[in-house]
């Protein structure tokens, strides 16, 4: 911890552990974030940018050891009474979610779990994997020792990812999208009785018994990874792709469009023009661009994405193809940012991942690097200075400087004010 943490962070560990034996109660830090410092990763998991979120189970009322920690620390503190919980936020940025160690038990397969006040040991039991029930003990007296109950040192030692438990994908479908996940992501195998498990888990439909907003969740998380392409290959051999939509399949030609998908997307990246907002709306259009529309539009209805986002997605799926016509017809740059200009970078991305035609991918190239960048020099108060008042042929000036800009048929300023005058005397 010392090794990797910031020492910002690790001190505030430090009086986590310290408000603890004031309070005479057992802390822990747990999740991913343990796994990954064991595994040395580089970019351990409940890291946002340079901030970290962290949980933290407490053997007591994890509220009032909440109340406390913000007091010390003179943070804010929301508190969550329905779920027993508290979040504590630093002035810097990191949060640490504080909850009572809890064991829980299912009604039904599929479920949300009852909970109840436990031990750590009984709160580890119901983690999805080996590798993610470890938890470090925060107290000054023990600090930095870990809790392994169910052998994750020995797997993450192992590369494997193992459930605590034979029922735990019947408790919990959505464990069979994380075991992918985890293995993925970290170069990891499924033990052999896990994935005969998951095998099972599928044959027996329990997937379908998620709501929509579950399902909705996991699959975003699929598509937000950072090498989402590899996931979904393996969720097709698991036969998950039918519960997206049952028409939904593996393929050649979407295999190869997602991974053109994940080129423009680093390609994106490699030009310095920030982060996408919401990369994984790319992969989503490619993973829905084989399925009919009717198709399109059932999925799109039954999961619970954000609107806009799907939105963007019937959109492309309506249009897409469309306005790849238009433009490996597009010679003219004006007419290209014109017909690009309002969409998001997310769709643009994904249409030059689509098209196979060069001068649209061109054209798409284009309007990133060059054509929005492009500006007359002649602003709004240099034509009030040559007599223009403001309105409809005001407006109409402006757009013709800048498809002119943009075809190259002005260069300099005096070229603009030349071709003012001319519009000036003939409006048209």
């Amino acid at each position: 911890m010392k090794e990797r943490l910031p020492g910002y962070l690790l001190s505030l560990l430090q009086g986590v552990g310290e408000t603890a034996d004031r309070q005479r109660v057992s802390v822990y830090v747990v999740g991913g974030i343990v796994r990954d410092l064991l595994l040395d990763a580089p970019n351990p998991e409940g890291r946002s940018g340079t901030r970290f979120e962290v949980d933290l189970i407490v053997e007591s009322d994890g509220i009032r050891f909440a109340k406390a920690l913000a007091q010390r620390d003179k943070a804010r503190v929301a508190i969550h009474e329905r779920f027993g919980t508290a979040t504590v936020a630093f002035a810097d940025g990191h949060t640490f979610d504080v909850a009572t160690a809890r064991t829980e038990s299912y009604d039904s397969p599929a479920v949300l779990p009852t909970v109840r006040p436990s031990s750590l040991r009984e709160d580890l039991c119901r983690r999805d994997f080996t590798i993610n029930a470890l938890a470090i003990r925060l107290n000054a007296s023990r600090f930095g020792e870990v809790v392994d109950c169910h052998d994750g040192r020995r797997d993450l030692q192992d590369k494997t990812i193992r459930v605590l438990h034979g029922l735990s994908f019947i408790d919990d479908p959505t464990r069979v999208f994380r075991a992918i996940r985890y293995e993925q992501r970290l170069g990891f195998q499924l033990d052999r009785n896990t994935a005969v498990l998951m095998t099972e888990a599928v044959k027996m439909g329990l997937v379908h018994r998620l709501s929509p907003s579950r399902l909705s969740a996991e699959l975003l998380h699929v598509l937000s990874e950072r090498e989402p392409v590899n996931i979904l290959a393996r969720l097709a051999d698991f036969n998950l792709l039918q519960f997206i939509h049952p028409r939904l399949k593996w393929s050649p030609g979407l295999a190869r469009l997602l991974n053109a998908a994940e080129k423009a997307v680093e390609w994106y990246a490699r030009l310095s023009l920030g982060r996408l907002t919401s990369p994984w709306v790319v992969y989503g259009m490619a993973l829905l661009d084989h399925l009919p529309q009717p198709a399109v539009q059932e999925t799109l209805a039954r999961l619970t994405f954000p609107r806009r986002q799907a939105q963007t997605l019937l959109w492309v799926a309506q249009e897409g193809a469309r306005l790849l016509r238009t433009l490996d017809r597009t010679d003219k740059p004006s007419d290209t940012f014109r017909t690009l200009r309002n969409l998001p970078d997310e769709t643009l991305i994904f249409l030059m991942a689509k098209t196979r035609s060069e001068r649209a991918k061109q054209n798409i190239s284009d309007q990133f690097t060059t054509y929005r960048r492009v500006r007359p020099v002649l602003r709004g108060n240099d034509l009030k200075a040559m007599g223009l008042e403001p309105g409809p042929l005001f407006n109409r000036i402006l757009d013709w400087l800048l498809d002119a800009r943009l075809d190259g048929t002005v260069e300099t300023e005096a070229d603009e004010r030349r071709m003012v005058r001319r519009m000036v005397r003939s409006p048209g």
